[in-house]
């Protein structure tokens, strides 16, 4: 947990650290932006899921009949903040492949910086299951907390969100609508410019993710 950002979980694994150096490059191509964003989204899904709750199963080894825990409850839930937060989903994907989806679609007006929606589409009866929201930015933070407060009519078990990079602004603002949601990031860059991009930060992440500049 984050000293200044007790919202924040910083996972600092050393690979965390190199993919994320390696993504930062200005010179990564497309392919290896996308297959390291795939990569470090199975290590911060890791600890993003680490108190996930288990029950006790009986179940028989080639030698024997043992107790052994598996996940307890309904299926967990993937949320992806279109477009870019697919990237993440693809990755906690190779983990957790049984895992329901959903998709919000978002962007973020040029003059105001406020999110706007355009698409809605998460699995029914969230009651009970554990919601996992993605987007690789968190930046000003608007499109996190739109989406975070849709999903939360829906009453969900519980609800966290997964990102890649951070800033102050953006944690800030999270925790100001949604102190109840815990954010997990590869890291917490200096600041936002002024046109709500993170600094020192990656680029458009969508733009890298897609080769669409």
């Amino acid at each position: 947990m984050s000293q200044d950002f007790p919202n924040c979980t910083v996972v600092d694994h050393p690979l965390v650290k190199h993919k994320l150096t390696l993504m930062r490059r200005v010179e990564t191509s497309t392919a290896s932006f996308r297959a390291l964003l795939q990569e470090i989204s199975q290590l911060l899904a890791y600890e993003a899921m680490r108190d996930l709750k288990l029950r006790e199963e009986t179940i028989q080894t080639p030698l024997a009949t043992m107790q052994a825990p598996v996940l307890e409850g309904k299926k967990l839930v993937l949320v992806a903040i279109l477009r870019a937060g697919q990237g993440i989903l693809d990755g906690m994907l190779q983990l957790v492949p049984s895992a329901r989806i959903g998709h919000i679609g978002m962007y973020r007006d040029p003059e105001t910086l406020m999110a706007v929606e355009y698409y809605y589409k998460v699995p029914g009866q969230l009651t009970d299951r554990d919601v996992i929201v993605c987007d690789p930015m968190l930046a000003t933070g608007n499109s996190a907390v739109a989406a975070l407060s849709r999903i939360k009519a829906s009453k969900p078990g519980s609800l966290r969100f997964v990102c890649l990079l951070a800033c102050p602004e953006g944690l800030a603002n999270l925790r100001e609508h949604h102190p109840d949601v815990h954010v997990y990031t590869a890291a917490i860059d200096e600041r936002l410019n002024e046109h709500g991009y993170i600094l020192p930060g990656l680029g458009d992440a969508g733009d890298r993710l897609f080769g669409t500049k």
